[in-house]
């Protein structure tokens, strides 16, 4: 077996995995940061076992998103690499890999501890591919002075925030958040439900960020296009037909709420959402997205026409206060259907 430096891809698993299930013919799903080694584990899987390798070349955003619709038909089994399972139901039988990764993580450790000598209650967070180093990392901070705390809820493991679901960090009594992985979607959801510092440790770009600057500028983004969508009389609702971002009841329930107000409101079903999808509909006001909530937050100047999240449709009908402004999640333990 070829092994993989940067992340654990359990190749030896997976083919095992291939051949308990007899499987003839298997698809591979890669988040945007893996499909650069999906040929390379491609030709292993066909070396190793009798099963066809067909790859999804789509986008992936998450556990939210496996293609076991599309590829139903011509798979017997998916291996999905990159996220923990969501309690969906799957056309096709999926494995998921969580595809752990390899980098060191102590060097960044080693600085980060500077910026955290004045605090000695942190709650440590991190996404799938770091959770096997967590023990190790509270271990380190725990020798250091440190009291760690690790939150969790009925949908993660623990110290894991898990996609858009941040039900594992609230109510923690920490002093300070610090956040182990890339990008920056998550620790600032960190900060805006918990209102606390967030330090964010990318082992990835050897970085360390602090949220404040950050969450402050995205607000400010946000807060001019709230006010820019309070001129909207007509809006366009945005329902995803990804299985774990499809919410269709609160679409219907968002339309009558907007026609109550007096205003005109359609649904609009998708799969991938981009700017020119929407450059029909251009005779509608405004947006609000009930998809992946980072589409709006990531992306929204892309976008020609404000671009809301059902939270922040709160605040332009006046339901919600802006100083109460919150990230929309999508928890899978309510009904969506």
């Amino acid at each position: 077996m070829i092994k993989m430096t940067l992340y654990n891809m359990d190749l030896e698993k997976v083919c095992k995995k291939i051949n308990s299930k007899n499987a003839k013919t298997v698809g591979l799903q890669f988040p945007e940061g893996l499909k650069m080694q999906s040929i390379q584990i491609a030709r292993i899987i066909e070396e190793n076992t009798d099963a066809e390798v067909i790859i999804s070349a789509d986008p992936c955003f998450g556990a939210c998103d496996v293609s076991d619709s599309k590829m139903k038909n011509h798979v017997d089994l998916i291996i999905h690499y990159g996220h923990t399972p969501l309690p969906l139901k799957y056309d096709v039988p999926v494995y998921f890999v969580e595809a752990y990764s390899n980098i060191k993580i102590k060097p960044i450790l080693d600085e980060a501890l500077k910026k955290i000598k004045n605090y000695s209650k942190i709650a440590l967070v991190t996404t799938t591919q770091h959770l096997n180093v967590l023990n190790e990392i509270k271990d380190y901070l725990e020798d250091n002075g440190k009291e760690v705390i690790l939150g969790s809820s009925k949908s993660t493991k623990k110290g894991q925030i898990l996609g858009c679901n941040f039900s594992s960090i609230k109510n923690l009594d920490a002093e300070i958040f610090l956040f182990i992985g890339s990008g920056n979607f998550h620790p600032l959801g960190i900060h805006l439900f918990t209102k606390q510092k967030v330090l964010a440790i990318d082992p990835y770009n050897n970085d360390i960020r602090e949220m404040d600057e950050y969450s402050d500028r995205i607000l400010r983004i946000r807060f001019a296009r709230i006010i820019k969508a309070r001129e909207a009389k007509k809006w366009g609702i945005i329902v995803s037909s990804k299985e774990g971002q499809y919410r269709m009841k609160l679409a219907k329930k968002i339309k009558k709420q907007l026609q109550d107000e007096g205003m005109e409101a359609y649904i609009l079903i998708v799969d991938n959402l981009n700017p020119d999808i929407l450059l029909p509909y251009m005779e509608l006001d405004g947006f609000v997205v009930t998809a992946c909530p980072r589409i709006a937050i990531d992306d929204s100047q892309m976008y020609k026409k404000p671009l809301l999240t059902p939270k922040e449709l709160e605040i332009v009908l006046n339901k919600r206060d802006w100083d109460n402004y919150q990230l929309d999640e999508i928890l899978f333990h309510e009904k969506y259907n």
